[in-house]
């Protein structure tokens, strides 16, 4: 219901984007075949990353598990806990260790989100310069409190171990009153003790890798935006920009809609208006970018489950468990 209303109310701003599809051909083939590239770059970054902290997964078993849970949280509301249990189950029938899979998932979850919170602070120039508007600052201004928060956050899951015994016991009191009917597996609180000093041990190790990928999933993706204003002939401040993409990337974290439809378009058209494009190369522009980081991805899943399926057969997912 509440995403039925989100769209509604964004609903003008994404029809005037999909209606803009006719335009697509008068744009520059080169910065289109730019888009594509920088999308498939961004999603070999995530990828990377993911098999990385899963300690070694086989590269076929983390992209076709990671593609394939990417698309199923594009089509659900709130979807993104069913497709953290695509992406684990299809993991675990790979041959992945089960907690591994989780400890995996978790880490890299925390890691993508940190780097999302950490854009505004790399548009700080563009601010302190005067180069953008007040409502721009607001936003740029809320990204950096969430970067605060997140990884401060992240500084206590990483360094201190009351904090995460505290979590464990609260969620499994959780578990234990709201969910009767779930077994009980040990100590939640000892579990996410050990996971998290395996992770942490593991990216000890090799955290230069893990902030490339997270550099290179983001950069990529920005640098797709990028690609798709120079398609329409515009040619923007790549700061001003980025400060137009780090709001909408924190604003599309709440699962309000699948995948953020709607809500991204309508975000990002007003925030690159802001940032001073014309509506109309604004709207093409947004069009172009979430076909690429959108649209095309949920085909890819489409075909990536049936090229795991192939291997490892029918991979069967407890929603209510997943949530």
């Amino acid at each position: 219901m509440v995403a039925g209303v989100a769209i509604y109310i964004v609903l003008p701003t994404l029809v005037r984007v999909l209606g803009s599809f006719p335009r697509l051909g008068a744009l520059r083939w080169w910065w289109l075949a730019f888009v594509a590239l920088a999308e498939v770059f961004s999603f070999f970054c995530a990828i990377a990353l993911q098999r990385l902290v899963t300690r070694g997964a086989s590269w076929f078993a983390v992209t076709t598990a990671l593609l394939s849970g990417n698309a199923i949280s594009s089509i659900m509301p709130g979807g993104g806990a069913v497709g953290a249990g695509v992406t684990f189950k299809m993991l675990a029938a790979a041959g992945v260790e089960r907690d591994q899979v989780a400890g995996g998932l978790a880490a890299s979850s925390v890691l993508n989100f940190a780097g999302l919170l950490a854009l505004p602070v790399f548009a700080l120039p563009a601010i302190a310069g005067g180069l953008v508007n007040k409502n721009l600052v607001y936003a740029a201004e809320l990204g950096l409190g969430g970067c605060v928060l997140i990884l401060g956050f992240g500084a206590l899951l990483l360094t201190t171990d009351g904090f995460l015994r505290v979590l464990g016991r609260t969620l499994a009191w959780f578990v234990r009153h709201m969910l009767p009917r779930r077994t009980n597996r040990g100590d939640l609180a000892l579990r996410l003790v050990s996971l998290r000093d395996e992770v942490r041990a593991d990216l000890g190790r090799q955290w230069w890798q893990a902030v490339l990928a997270i550099a290179g999933r983001v950069g990529f993706d920005f640098a797709s935006l990028l690609a798709a204003l120079r398609a329409t002939g515009a040619q923007p401040h790549p700061a001003i920009v980025l400060v137009a993409y780090s709001a909408t990337a924190i604003i599309s974290v709440v699962p309000i809609t699948p995948g953020g439809l709607g809500i991204v378009e309508a975000s990002l058209v007003g925030l690159l208006v802001l940032a001073g494009i014309p509506s109309s190369k604004a709207i093409v522009a947004t069009l172009v970018y979430r076909l690429g980081s959108y649209w095309l991805p949920l085909i890819a899943g489409a075909i990536s489950y049936l090229i795991f399926r192939r291997r490892y057969g029918v991979v069967h997912v407890d929603v209510n468990a997943a949530s």
